[in-house]
């Protein structure tokens, strides 16, 4: 099986090095050709289009940055449905509204293609080891086809039910994570007049039960911003903690949930975004709320 990859992102980039470590053929595109080196290094093939990323091999994994990325990347002139696609599977793994990979199995189906979504729960270190989380929404006889391929990428991939229940999961799962960046910044400003060292005091914050298991994987390099006012990587950025955060508030609406603590993180984060802070690490989040003043 021929295996594409649209998008060398981060995460892109971790799943790509994944499957070329187990010998799949993968050939990869994306819109800054020089993101994609360190894959193309490894041993992937460069295809210049996503037409002829498409036209090239079975299936198509995309993870791309939002909707507007989606829609061009695959229906541009020389997108990924610009060609003969017929049998060939399309996995997306954006996080979006659960809307769109709705609209988008639509589109992909008329072509004579298959089309899953799979947004996936998780990191890039997750990703480089196969162990990402998958909410796959879609056919159960094409979830058949690549169980083999998202096996690899995913320690648990979990068919969720149609196009759209996998976008409904991945914002289910990330909902209690985003709010907790706002809990987090709030508990440090309750100890931050102990003025001790930030590494003890996530230490202790892992070690109680309302450390999550977030805060126990990142907590060294959280105790490190915390330490520094400063993040050396980024993981992921406050304007796609925000744009997330919306499209949970959108999903809650169409749905008529409320969701009132949802709406009140996305505010705090909106702020920060107001002082600057939109491209930087989420980690920095904590950083900006002391600096705020914002204390008990």
């Amino acid at each position: 099986m021929k295996v594409g990859i649209a998008g060398i992102g981060k995460m892109g980039s971790a799943i790509g090095s994944r499957l070329l470590s187990l010998g799949h053929d993968l050939t990869v595109w994306n819109r800054t050709a020089a993101r994609a080196q360190p894959v193309l290094d490894a041993g992937a093939q460069w295809a210049p289009t996503p037409k002829t990323l498409a036209e090239s091999v079975d299936v198509v994994i995309t993870l791309l940055t939002n909707e507007a990325a989606l829609d061009d990347v695959y229906g541009a002139e020389n997108g990924l449905l610009a060609g003969d696609v017929q049998h060939k599977t399309f996995i997306d793994m954006s996080t979006v509204r659960p809307a769109k990979p709705q609209e988008m199995a639509q589109r992909v189906q008329a072509l004579g293609a298959n089309f899953l979504e799979c947004p996936v729960g998780g990191s890039v270190g997750p990703a480089k080891e196969g162990k990402l989380l998958g909410f796959v929404g879609g056919d159960a006889q094409d979830l058949h086809k690549v169980r083999a391929l998202l096996d690899v990428i995913c320690r648990r991939v979990e068919h969720v039910g149609p196009h759209g229940a996998g976008a409904t999961m991945k914002l289910a799962v990330n909902l209690p994570l985003m709010v907790y960046w706002q809990t987090l910044g709030e508990a440090l400003s309750l100890v931050e007049p102990l003025g001790l060292e930030p590494q003890r005091v996530i230490d202790i914050l892992s070690d109680s039960s309302g450390g999550p298991n977030m805060l126990k994987v990142r907590g060294a390099m959280i105790a490190k911003t915390l330490a520094e006012k400063k993040s050396d990587q980024i993981t992921v950025n406050v304007a796609t903690m925000r744009k997330d955060m919306q499209a949970m508030l959108d999903q809650g609406q169409a749905g008529q949930r409320a969701l009132p603590l949802t709406t009140l993180a996305l505010r705090q984060f909106e702020a920060a975004a107001q002082s600057g802070w939109d491209d930087k690490d989420c980690s920095e989040l904590l950083v900006w709320w002391l600096s705020q003043g914002n204390r008990a």
